[in-house]
């Protein structure tokens, strides 16, 4: 039996103790986007090994001071999954956010824009607490669907979504320019499922 891990709602402010769990995951595997007949027939995504693992930490690319000078969070969510008193999971949830080009202006969408469980802590069920926490909390603003971005080279968190219920419903090859390496996966969860 998995242990149930408490999720605690934090305000907004307490952004910044995010950082204090690590985002970053090794790369072993990638999805590799193989076209069919020239992408005529669709796409298909093949795990396939990197040549050299390598670990990936988004915090060393995108300072979370950067999304507070860029955005006004006052529409956004924020929880910490908790194991005793130690904070071992966060989630943050954009919703109603002018200039997060991914809530399409709608009000009936939420991103989740940050997703992170401490490394020694994944594959316990701290992630599925902390999802459900995030869809509750984007259900009670009446939103009908939770996206989610991530990238080829996160296959356990691609899995993830996929457990999840999350729908992938669309890959950019070229969302990145910086790293052309890397292929942008949006995922949908809608709302009305149970997790």
């Amino acid at each position: 039996m998995r242990k149930a891990f408490p999720v605690l709602t934090a305000p907004i402010s307490e952004i910044k103790k995010i950082s204090d769990i690590s985002i970053a995951f090794e790369v072993k595997t990638i999805f590799e986007v193989q076209p069919i007949d020239h992408g005529l027939d669709g796409l298909n995504l093949v795990e396939v090994p990197v040549e050299k693992p390598y670990t990936k930490d988004y915090d060393t690319e995108e300072p979370l001071i950067r999304w507070q000078q860029k955005w006004d969070l006052s529409n956004w969510g924020l929880f910490f999954a908790l194991d005793g008193e130690q904070r071992i999971g966060s989630a943050l949830i954009a919703w109603r956010t002018e200039g997060v080009n991914m809530l399409q202006e709608r009000d009936d969408l939420a991103v989740l824009w940050d997703f992170r469980v401490r490394p020694g802590n994944r594959g316990k069920g701290v992630g599925r607490a902390l999802f459900s926490a995030a869809a509750d909390w984007a259900q009670a603003r009446k939103c009908t669907e939770m996206i989610i971005e991530t990238q080829n080279i996160n296959v356990p968190a691609c899995r993830f979504y996929a457990a999840m219920g999350s729908e992938l419903w669309s890959i950019n090859r070229f969302a990145y320019p910086d790293m052309p390496e890397e292929i942008q996966l949006l995922w949908r969860f809608p709302l009305d499922r149970s997790i």
